[in-house]
């Protein structure tokens, strides 16, 4: 997450000429010098990183030495989807003959060599690198207190004296095509390598048997979500009105002084589903948050959840139930500090809402009993709905967080540990009997 490192010491290097970075990551952001590792002495000026360009989301290699630029390359990708992880691996050995085999760059198993024509410099032979020599500063996920990473990273490896391809971390799933993970990667680490999986409560500890292990700075979230079960979050492409922020690797909301909302990057249509969303703060008097689905995309300020025919919400402020920009009384009012829980059963058209834990209207997911009746998805305009969210209010402005099994509101960990049925997310409240969270292991499995 954002305003969060961690840092080492390099010891005394395998080889500082040969080295390989495997990482996870998936980013709320792409902004100019995020970086994802970086390292420097703090006084030579000599420094090696990997971080993203510029806000297009490519990637770019640097290396300085004795205060001159050896080694940059920028490459002509472009990460864009903040719903995924993605895999990086950067082999680097220059001790290599051909020039352009000295660097090779994979993304999600895929080595890319297209290069940006202003940044194509490979390093000279021999080349030694800042990120693995003794007594260079090394940190993850920021360099010196700036260029903070802005997302989620896991199953970072960094191998000490061999330039291994991509396989060697991830490989493709034959029945789907997709690339994925390996959790174990068989490699030979070096002396300074280090595996931090970042699946603990202790984020820099090191898994690869060397004990080089990471120090924290800030207050690193220990999120659910990682590359081998990834975990819905809100979407910044699908916000209406456009003085909304994102934070938290996408989990809280801000809105602007105006109707502001979104939805989460999955459409549902078959299964059934929980999560849950928390007011934060308002600004005003009034507790105009909604949570709720829709069957539609939302364009604009006139098509917030529950103005269409295919959307429904539960309104803080009346305790109203809204569908097709028509209120009707259903339950409770609520507002900051509260938890609504969202019950969507795609299977018998039914939406359930709680607040901290009390379904409304003794409503009993359940059990299968009361809810609110909703249309089916293949009549639906987009044929499922999205787990949507709005502030219904245009003079004041409110921030929200939610939690689709993740276990955090915006950087606060739930109070309790209550998971599905497959034992997957973490909630506030104990989810509904055969309901799931949304992540990709419960969508392979029940439907989506």
């Amino acid at each position: 997450m954002a305003s969060t490192k961690l840092l080492r010491a390099q010891g005394t290097p395998t080889n500082n000429k040969i080295f390989t970075i495997s990482c996870w990551f998936k980013a709320a952001q792409v902004a100019n010098e995020m970086k994802l590792i970086y390292a420097d002495d703090n006084s030579t000026n000599n420094y090696t990183y990997i971080h993203f360009s510029d806000t297009s989301g490519r990637i770019r290699f640097q290396n300085r030495n004795s205060s001159s630029n050896n080694t940059e390359l920028i490459w002509e990708n472009y990460i864009r989807d903040f719903s995924a992880y993605y895999h990086l691996v950067m082999a680097v050995d220059s001790t290599q003959s051909t020039e352009s085999d000295r660097v090779k760059f994979y993304l999600n198993g895929v080595q890319q060599t297209t290069l940006d024509s202003s940044a194509n410099t490979f390093p000279p032979l021999n080349q030694s690198f800042t990120l693995n020599s003794s007594g260079y500063d090394v940190e993850i996920g920021a360099s010196n207190s700036s260029s903070y990473f802005n997302g989620l990273m896991s199953y970072f490896a960094f191998v000490d004296g061999t330039a291994y391809d991509a396989s060697y971390f991830g490989e493709t799933n034959a029945a789907t095509g997709i690339w994925k993970i390996k959790t174990s990667p068989s490699v030979t680490y070096g002396t300074n390598g280090f595996f931090l999986k970042m699946d603990t409560s202790s984020p820099g500890s090191d898994t690869s048997g060397n004990n080089n292990t990471f120090t924290a700075s800030g207050t690193p979230t220990l999120a659910q979500d990682n590359a081998s079960n990834n975990f819905t979050t809100l979407n910044p492409l699908n916000a209406y009105y456009t003085n909304s922020t994102f934070s938290n690797g996408n989990t809280t909301f801000a809105s602007g002084s105006s109707y502001s909302g979104t939805t989460a990057n999955i459409l549902l249509s078959t299964g059934k589903w929980y999560w849950e969303g928390k007011p934060i703060s308002k600004d005003g008097d009034g507790d105009n948050y909604v949570f709720g689905i829709q069957g539609q995309e939302a364009t604009g300020t006139n098509q917030f959840v529950g103005s269409q025919a295919f959307g429904w919400m539960y309104y803080g402020a009346s305790g109203q139930l809204y569908n097709n920009n028509s209120g009707a009384s259903y339950g409770d009012t609520f507002t900051a500090g509260d938890i609504i829980g969202v019950a969507l059963d795609c299977t018998n058209n039914k939406l359930y809402f709680s607040k901290n834990g009390v379904f409304q209207n003794s409503e009993n997911p359940s059990a299968g009993t009361g809810g609110i009746s909703i249309t089916a998805p293949a009549s639906v305009s987009l044929g499922g709905y999205y787990p949507s969210q709005t502030f219904w209010e245009n003079s004041t402005s409110g921030t929200f967080s939610m939690n689709f099994g993740n276990g955090f509101f915006g950087v606060t960990a739930v109070a309790s540990s209550n998971a599905d049925a497959a034992g997957h997310g973490l909630f506030e409240y104990a989810v509904p009997t055969g309901y799931y969270t949304l992540n990709t292991k419960n969508l392979n499995t029940y439907g989506g």
